[in-house]
């Protein structure tokens, strides 16, 4: 097979395109260019024209992994889902996420610690936040870290009780505002203490 023309991409820096004899074109990186050694006339094998399109599939799912790491972290189970979705094999996936975890651009550890924090700021508790590491594919052994980054919450629970209750004393509010409390993943522990400040500060008993 011969390509027929080799020139750089007009839309997405670093990429090229090889024309080939039978009209298709194969969207490649320099790193295949020089790898190959292609250039406009050259005249592959068939097993060069079929490394040459396995390596192109490689690049093609190693870049559209970096663009989407770059918009939106991700954990390695969920970019490898991501990249199964786009066809790549088991063993291609892995590889590709171990090469983007020597290149920096994922990083697990990092991404368990935005989690945390992102829920943490939105007033959820330690339990939710689990769940939330858990459901994003975050390994275990990341988690302690992770939240060990979370301050003192009595102040996130203190303003939301403040919301719900306004003041009231009905112990159906307060029941509800604690089970609220604890769908959010905050312990009884936290509520019972959170609730306790409650009525210090009115200066009032059940």
């Amino acid at each position: 097979m011969v390509i027929q023309e080799l020139k750089p991409s007009k839309h997405v820096e670093g990429r090229w395109l090889a024309v080939l004899e039978d009209g298709s074109i194969l969207r490649i990186g320099e790193g295949e260019v020089v790898d190959f050694a292609l250039y406009a006339g050259r005249e592959l094998s068939d097993e060069e024209a079929e490394r040459l399109q396995e390596a192109a599939r490689r690049g093609e799912w190693k870049r559209k992994a970096i663009e989407l790491l770059m918009r939106k972290p991700q954990s390695r189970k969920e970019l490898g889902r991501k990249l199964l979705e786009w066809e790549a094999s088991q063993e291609e996936a892995e590889a590709i996420c171990d090469r983007l975890e020597e290149l920096g651009y994922l990083n697990e550890a990092e991404y368990a610690g935005r989690i945390v924090r992102h829920y943490a700021a939105k007033g959820f508790g330690e339990r939710k936040l689990r769940d939330e590491l858990y459901r994003r594919g975050v390994p275990r052994e990341l988690w302690d870290e992770a939240l060990g980054q979370i301050e003192d919450n009595s102040e996130a629970i203190n303003a939301f009780l403040e919301k719900k209750l306004k003041g009231s004393r009905d112990p159906k509010e307060i029941k509800r505002a604690s089970d609220a409390l604890a769908r959010r993943g905050y312990g009884w522990e936290e509520i019972s203490a959170a609730l306790e400040r409650y009525r210090e500060e009115r200066s009032w008993d059940e």
